[in-house]
């Protein structure tokens, strides 16, 4: 797909690996729908860097618990630029929680914003293509979707139901829709790294270096750029996965 003047709707893009993600793509020519739930500073400033390099963005604010809203995130792209071709659903919460440890809150929270808000957007989004119109869907999973453990129970399970999603929808969406997900690694350390570990995890790593968010921005454009890939899900590990 020829990104210039294509129009993506991005996910938690005013921060971290999906302000990358919007950015990287405006720098492909592309309209960004900007969503952000409470990062509304961060997601104007993504709008403002997206002009300077030419481009034309707009920061939609939603609460992705409220399932209600989520068809207006892709509206508004239809609205201001006549259709949306690129759903990037990045945003996701990552918080601990063992087995005894995970109440029905953190399970609920979880769930709610790591796959059920997927699962509405990429619906809403197939209901807005026209008839022939070529798509992609783009779904930021986990390493630990393939690889469960013991920490991180319930973001673990939503992440494994996310690249079982991604594979039923290129199912679904094909032949005109191409749906894929990646599977980051140690890209960025956790705001409350107050140990240093993402520094120490370099170390662990076949690769001995932690990425960087620049190296999804690079996935992203190889899928989209791509018309003969579905259903995949690419890692960006360093390795970790292994």
């Amino acid at each position: 797909m020829n990104l210039v003047n294509k129009v993506a709707l991005v996910t938690g893009a005013g921060v971290r690996i999906g302000r990358a993600i919007a950015l990287g793509l405006a720098r492909e020519g592309a309209h960004v729908v900007v969503h952000y739930n409470s990062s509304a500073g961060p997601a104007q400033q993504v709008v403002q860097e997206i002009e300077a390099l030419g481009g034309e963005a707009e920061a939609i604010q939603a609460d992705l618990r409220d399932v209600g809203r989520l068809a207006a995130l892709v509206e508004a792209g239809v609205a201001r630029w006549g259709q949306v071709d690129i759903l990037v659903n990045s945003a996701a919460i990552f918080e601990r929680g063992t087995l005894l440890a995970t109440d029905e809150a953190n399970w609920a929270r979880h769930f709610d914003i790591n796959i059920k808000a997927p699962f509405f957007l990429c619906q809403a989004f197939a209901r807005c293509l026209q008839p022939e119109q070529r798509g992609h869907i783009i779904n930021i999973a986990d390493w630990r979707a393939e690889r469960p453990g013991t920490q991180y129970m319930a973001y673990t399970l939503t992440k494994s139901a996310l690249v079982a999603l991604t594979r039923s929808l290129a199912l679904a969406l094909g032949p005109n829709v191409q749906v894929n997900a990646i599977a980051p690694g140690a890209i960025l350390p956790p705001p409350d790294d107050a140990d240093r570990y993402f520094e120490r995890l370099a170390e662990r790593l076949p690769l001995k270096r932690t990425g960087s968010p620049e190296e999804i921005v690079a996935t992203v454009l190889y899928l989209l750029h791509s018309d003969f890939v579905t259903g995949e899900l690419l890692h960006v590990t360093g390795g970790e996965h292994l």
